[in-house]
């Protein structure tokens, strides 16, 4: 006789992630959170539903807005704003300028793990101090919860937080060594030119502490990163090179160190991560490791991304700024429609970059024009990848006229002795282009300037079709030629803006949902 069909629910690994995407299985944790997400969603898009202005306020000093919480005066100052109206979480006093804060990254706790501290469930803000302090303060009080002190006798210049891996591997980054003019003009070499000090995060634990030598990564260094368990070398001529950062901490540790254990540092015993000793530089590479692959690209322009893997480089030279190779990392075959050139005539260049919602998606913005692209299979060449048009925005210029020969009212000719930037202010143009994860939504920002005003709106669309979904004008005048950031966070839209003078100005909208007309 024949098999019994499967019971519903059975082995079929697609079958059980389509209806877990439904919501059929009610003790999975994420459905509650999936469907509240999709509600939201489908009320913030409503017609009825406004984004009202609720708060502002202007500050001497940036401002940054990480998960929910404002940070002003160098972070000393932070303010909530998932409430009904922004307010402050703590207020500390005015720091020295001893103490001032260079870079921060919000630390939030990881799902379904043991920690050792009961403090270490709940968000806390890393900051690394000017005096070479790394802090883990508090996200709602600011209360110091663990300090290391990084700078020995080796580096003094500890500038930059970033992640290797996120919420899990965290790197500190120096500022690039350079000699006093006296020292270079006696001939005084040197040969290191950046620190990195590599930590774990919750808890807070030291992996180890390299240097970027000359005499192992060349003459020519300009700058490095760490990212997914890859060095990435800049130098001077536009090359990128790439190395196994993982091998390199396995290869060449000399010794492991926690924090807070005794060691002989030249001679003197000291603390790791205590005040004067610092962080050993217990990662000594004293061989050039082996290359995973290089590239060539004008401004060290280099990214990775898609499916399978691809790479996204500008030939190197001027006269290619704003043309665009997309090729196979396996191979470096260009791919097929892999030159993506919008021919803009611009003062703002356009920009390209993999999709973060992981689809492998490429996103091109130009002044005017959003393009999604996809990688998909050359038809009967299964090797081969071409690029192709998923979706565009278009940006509203139905009333533009830009003729460069016109016809006066006497019937004299007139001809226009320039053509308009495709950029031209009073012409609507694209500044802004995020991603929302949680609502799925593609968030563009778009400026028009009338008269001495500039005013922008911000646009909600289907990030798997590109259609309009919701459009929210922005009340402040918006100036072109001064930086803005706009995030989009569930309910909230905060708009942070530089002014002149360095003025710094934040506005906050929330969601607001009511049937009768409210002219506010």
């Amino acid at each position: 006789g024949r098999a019994a069909p499967p019971a519903c629910g059975g082995h079929n690994v697609c079958r059980l992630l389509a209806r877990r995407a439904h919501g059929f299985y009610a003790r999975d944790a994420g459905v509650a959170h999936r469907k509240n997400l999709g509600l939201l969603r489908k009320i913030m898009c409503q017609e009825s539903t406004k984004f009202k202005n609720v708060w502002t306020t202007h500050s001497a000093s940036p401002i940054a807005y990480e998960r929910g919480r404002i940070y002003m005066d160098n972070y000393q100052c932070c303010i909530t704003s998932i409430a009904q109206e922004p307010r402050i979480l703590y207020q500390k006093s005015k720091c020295a300028k001893s103490e001032k804060i260079e870079d921060a990254l919000l630390l939030e706790c990881p799902l379904g793990e043991m920690l050792p501290s009961p403090s270490d469930y709940k968000a806390s803000l890393i900051v690394l101090t000017v005096q070479n302090w790394l802090l883990r303060l508090s996200a709602d009080s600011g209360e110091v919860l663990e300090k290391v002190y990084l700078a020995g006798s080796c580096c003094k210049f500890f500038r930059y937080l970033s992640w290797d891996t996120p919420q899990e591997v965290m790197i500190v980054k120096s500022a690039q060594n350079k000699l006093p003019a006296a020292a270079r003009q006696a001939g005084i070499q040197q040969t290191v030119l950046f620190y990195l000090a590599v930590f774990q995060v919750l808890p807070l634990s030291f992996i180890g502490m390299l240097e970027i030598n000359k005499k192992i990564f060349g003459n020519s260094v300009t700058d490095v990163a760490v990212s997914n368990g890859i060095l990435i070398v800049m130098y001077s001529m536009g090359l990128v090179r790439l190395y196994n950062f993982k091998a390199i901490l396995e290869q060449f540790m000399e010794q492991p160190y926690d924090l807070g254990q005794e060691f002989n540092w030249n001679g003197q015993v000291g603390v790791v991560g205590k005040y004067p000793f610092g962080l050993p530089c217990n990662i000594k590479i004293t061989d050039t490791p082996p290359l995973l692959f290089e590239a060539s690209s004008l401004e060290n322009a280099f990214q990775i991304g898609g499916y399978p893997w691809h790479y996204i480089i500008t030939p190197n030279k001027k006269k290619h700024k704003g043309v665009f190779h997309i090729c196979s990392l396996k191979d470096n075959a260009l791919a097929k429609n892999g030159v993506q050139d919008m021919k803009c005539c611009s003062l703002e260049p356009d920009w390209i970059y993999f999709h973060p919602d992981m689809s492998g998606r490429i996103i091109h913005v130009g002044p005017n024009l959003i393009k999604v692209l996809k990688l998909k299979e050359v038809k009967n060449h299964a090797d081969q990848m071409e690029i192709a048009e998923d979706f565009t925005i278009v940006a509203n210029r139905e009333n533009c006229v830009n003729n460069s020969v016109t016809v006066t009212a006497s019937g004299r000719v007139v001809k226009k002795r320039f053509t308009t930037l495709d950029d031209d202010p009073e012409q609507e143009t694209f500044k802004i282009v995020d991603y929302e994860d949680e609502l799925d939504l593609l968030s563009t920002v778009a400026v028009t300037q009338i008269g001495a005003d500039g005013r922008a709106h911000l646009d909600f669309h289907c990030n798997e079709h590109g259609i309009l979904l919701k459009s929210i004008p922005l009340k402040e005048s918006w100036d072109v030629t001064y930086s803005h950031e706009v995030y989009f966070d569930k309910d909230l839209v905060l708009h942070i803006e530089q002014k002149p003078n360095r003025r710094f100005s934040c506005h906050v909208y929330q969601m607001v949902c009511n049937t009768a007309r409210d002219d506010d």
